[in-house]
């Protein structure tokens, strides 16, 4: 195999992987690999007509093409991720991070009051929204919680790697609330799983073959159990004048809005995403104040 004029190549590169993908999804993981292979800038690719790919390059980067056939996500296959404009290490032991989770934590950054906020992230994951509200809350106390530890130990790493301190600890919500160091919290946040198991056939091979269905489902018969737990903690764990945002499916805003009024709050906000559904939630002012510590 001889090197070949890298436009050339990214042609024939996005477009064989629009088989799998959209044209401008197969045009994006194309740049992402290109750069990954040969260290140079897409916008420097796309602008240099001169350069070519080695047989070298060719070869690694038909190791790519095999999994990418698989329909593994490019994320997975490069380790890594961009979320909030911070690099975060990811593997098939966590979520991808998604652009609908950056607008949840844009919208915690902005209505953001509190002086050094104390924060709480159930089931953190990759640690992708507790780092991102570390870094961009100044002087905020962040916990985050998992049953997982792989994803904490993984959370652990992407929080070193950004340079801020964070403190982790395993735990399962659905068991107790109880115990989580650090309460009572100023802000709230989780993205739990929330996608019904009868949602599954709506969703794409990449994200059903290869992330952990445990962050994802919950059962059809009992869809919101996660958020009576996080109500439950929130009811239990936040400062009076605290407040709670989740991730929410967009087929149950005002079942999930309801959960929460069941536990006291009565301010309560379902905010749309960028695409118009229903995809997060903000509670706050509760009746009959009641707090343990």
């Amino acid at each position: 195999m001889s090197s070949i004029n890298i436009i050339t190549y990214y042609k024939k590169l996005w477009q064989s992987l629009s088989d799998y993908h959209t044209e401008d999804e197969a045009k994006t993981i194309a740049r992402i690999l290109l750069q990954k292979v040969t260290g140079e800038p897409p916008h420097h690719i796309l602008a240099n007509g001169s350069l070519v790919i080695s047989t070298e390059q060719l070869q690694e980067m038909d190791g790519y093409l095999s999994q990418l056939k698989l329909q593994k996500p490019i994320q997975y296959i490069m380790g890594e991720t961009e979320f909030f404009g911070i690099t975060m290490r990811v593997t098939p032991d966590v979520l991808i991070p998604r652009p609908e989770t950056e607008e949840l934590v844009d919208w915690i950054i902005k209505s953001n009051t509190s002086q050094s906020p104390v924060i709480l992230d159930i089931g953190t994951g990759s640690g992708c929204i507790a780092i991102a509200l570390a870094k961009n809350i100044h002087r905020a106390k962040v916990r985050a919680i998992d049953i997982s530890a792989q994803a904490i130990a993984l959370a652990k790493k992407n929080a070193a790697i950004a340079g801020v301190d964070i403190n982790f600890f395993l735990h399962d919500i659905l068991k107790s609330h109880g115990n989580i160091p650090g309460a009572p919290f100023d802000i709230l946040v989780s993205n739990p799983p929330y996608v019904r198991e009868g949602e599954k056939k709506l969703m794409h091979r990449n994200v059903l073959d290869y992330e952990p269905h445990t962050a994802l489902f919950v059962k059809d018969n009992d869809p919101l159990i996660f958020y009576h737990a996080i109500a439950r903690c929130a009811k239990d764990r936040l400062k009076p004048e605290g407040v709670a945002y989740c991730e929410i499916n967009e087929a149950l805003g005002e079942e999930t809005a309801e959960v929460f009024r069941s536990y006291g709050f009565v301010d309560v906000e379902i905010r749309k995403d960028i695409n118009g559904k229903d995809r997060m939630i903000r509670v706050k002012g509760r009746e009959g104040l009641r707090l343990r510590v």
